[in-house]
């Protein structure tokens, strides 16, 4: 397997509250724990961590904690997506001034763009800010998705390096190989499928599950770079349970209550996500319990 840009797993951090604010002490303890598990790099400020609810210098808040902490160990992809392209490039030109190393860039949500305009978009945004952009494709909440006529279109551009993709889609990932070329980052956004999309071609994953068990997740990926696949899915069968179990309310709910069970974290969201029910607690446990949590 060639060398990507970017590659491995890396965690869609959580970022953790306390009385309402940034519990920015938790958040470096999170941010260590995850280094120290083995993890190939980090992402801040993504779906997981709750950036539609965070204000603009909370979120800039974070990514700065993220950088300052890595401390250059392994490389920070911040989120930086909206659907503003004016404030999309804004975010992204903060994420180059505090040194991250890449920025990750959603699909704008709500307004719906064409494909034409997502092209412009992120075109926009390569023109604007010198920084390795990756897009983040997830149709499921953004109500648009970009195609791979768009992304072959998009991977010509400098600063256009590679995808997050969370459709799931697994032949998709290898006809997009195949169009976007040689160079062109791809890494998961759906855990459960992350061994096909390996399979397929991709060079990583960028990890809801990893939160919760960056050492399994980290050694699930170093066997696969190993071309060790019996190992991979022995790693896949042991973790599946809780990959879907971080999901069985709504996101990051569950995964803030495997951190607060693990004693890392409160479980606390930001309202309108609200701490996930009993029965998500009690099949989050098992699954923990599955993947060799005491």
């Amino acid at each position: 397997m060639s060398d990507p840009l970017f590659g491995g797993v890396m965690p869609a951090l959580v970022t953790p509250f306390r009385d309402g604010a940034v519990d920015e002490t938790a958040f470096v303890a999170l941010v260590e724990r995850q280094i120290a598990g083995g993890v190939h790099g980090l992402v801040p400020v993504g779906t997981t961590g709750e950036t539609a609810t965070l204000s603009h210098d909370e979120h800039r808040r974070v990514v700065e904690l993220c950088v300052a902490t890595a401390g250059g160990r392994v490389p920070v992809i911040a989120g930086a997506g909206s659907n503003s392209t004016e404030e999309a490039i804004e975010l992204v030109r903060h994420a180059k001034a505090i040194g991250a190393d890449a920025a990750l860039v959603v699909t704008p949500y709500y307004n719906r763009p064409s494909q034409e305009g997502l092209y412009a978009h992120y075109a926009a945004i390569n023109e604007a800010v010198e920084l390795p952009v990756l897009v983040y494709n997830v149709p499921s909440r953004c109500g648009v998705d970009i195609s791979n006529e768009i992304l072959a279109r998009l991977a010509k551009l400098p600063n256009i390096v590679g995808i997050k993709d969370a459709t799931g889609d697994l032949p998709r990932a290898s006809q997009q190989r195949l169009m976007c070329g040689e160079g062109w980052v791809m890494l998961s956004g759906d855990d459960p499928s992350a061994l096909g999309y390996m399979a397929h071609g991709g060079h990583g994953c960028i990890s809801v599950t990893a939160n919760v068990a960056p050492d399994l997740t980290a050694t699930f990926f170093n066997a696969i770079f190993n071309d060790d696949w019996k190992t991979a899915l022995y790693w896949q069968d042991r973790l599946i349970r809780l990959h879907k179990a971080l999901f069985v309310d709504a996101s990051p709910s569950p995964t803030k209550y495997a951190l607060s069970h693990l004693g890392l974290c409160l479980e606390d969201a930001r309202l309108p996500i609200i701490p996930c029910s009993e029965a998500a607690r009690a099949e989050v446990l098992a699954a923990m319990r599955e993947a060799g949590f005491n």
